[in-house]
């Protein structure tokens, strides 16, 4: 067995690394390194610690080092798809991060470290599609959240604290298995109800309308041919039933 377990991945230069910084629309310098077959964080991009934004998602990374406290300037990091299973300590260095995406992770509760709690300016954190059995009360703390994703994982509980979040507007707790969303559905109702009926003289239809009337009305009175019914039911062979919308569109269809 070679030495180093797993996939070695692609290895990226420092010029490949260059050649990857974007200038995102708000102005902000991305270095973008997503979609790479990278396996291993690669240290040449610490020449590029000063970019606002860094996107390494949809790579084959296990481990995130602590050297990503060398980008201070951060204020969005892109780690969606990958392999990790725990953040560094060193993630809650990075003071300026607004946005955190760690969706579709192996994250675990354990893995989540107490530091990620000082990034006190976090707007998004993202950490749908992991692993996570619990959440951490402490992330009650972070209490510039506006977005939290929490879906697809295996959680049985939201702390109070990340409930009462004082300025957070979203929450996608999906798929879990909370209790409060254990609630029996509702039989579906297979019968079409019609809220309104509308009669109209057959001269006041167009020729398409007369036709789908006439057609609905040919496959009830087939329904009736099986059905047992009186037989003294009253007859309005002038009138026609158009749909319950009908009265909303007539002036489309009246004739002129």
């Amino acid at each position: 067995m070679p030495k180093g377990k797993g996939p070695q991945g692609k290895r990226i230069t420092l010029k490949v690394a260059k050649n990857s910084v974007r200038v995102a629309f708000n102005g902000r310098r991305r270095l973008d390194l997503s979609k790479m077959g990278i396996a291993t964080f690669p240290k040449c991009i610490l020449e590029l610690a000063d970019v606002e934004e860094l996107d390494l998602s949809r790579n084959m990374l296990r481990k995130i080092p602590n050297i990503i406290e060398k980008f201070q300037n951060l204020m969005w990091l892109d780690l969606h798809s990958n392999q990790l299973d725990e953040l560094p300590a060193a993630i809650g260095t990075l003071k300026n991060l607004t946005y955190l995406n760690l969706c579709n992770n192996k994250l675990t509760t354990k893995g989540l470290p107490e530091e990620l709690t000082r990034l006190r300016n976090l707007r998004t954190l993202n950490l749908g599609l992991n692993c996570l059995e619990t959440i951490p009360t402490t992330l009650g703390t972070l209490r510039e959240l506006i977005e939290l994703g929490l879906f697809d994982n295996s959680l049985t509980l939201i702390p109070k604290s990340v409930k009462k979040l004082p300025k957070i507007e979203r929450m996608n707790v999906k798929r879990n298995p909370l209790p409060e969303f254990a609630k029996e559905e509702e039989p579906i109702d297979t019968v079409k109800r019609i809220e309104s009926l509308y009669l109209v003289e057959k001269k006041d239809l167009c020729n398409s309308c007369l036709e789908m009337c006439q057609g609905e009305r040919d496959e009830l009175h087939k329904l009736e041919d099986v059905t047992p019914g009186p037989s003294n039911k009253p007859s309005f062979p002038s009138l026609t039933t158009p749909n319950s919308t009908a009265i909303d569109n007539q002036e489309e269809w009246r004739m002129k």
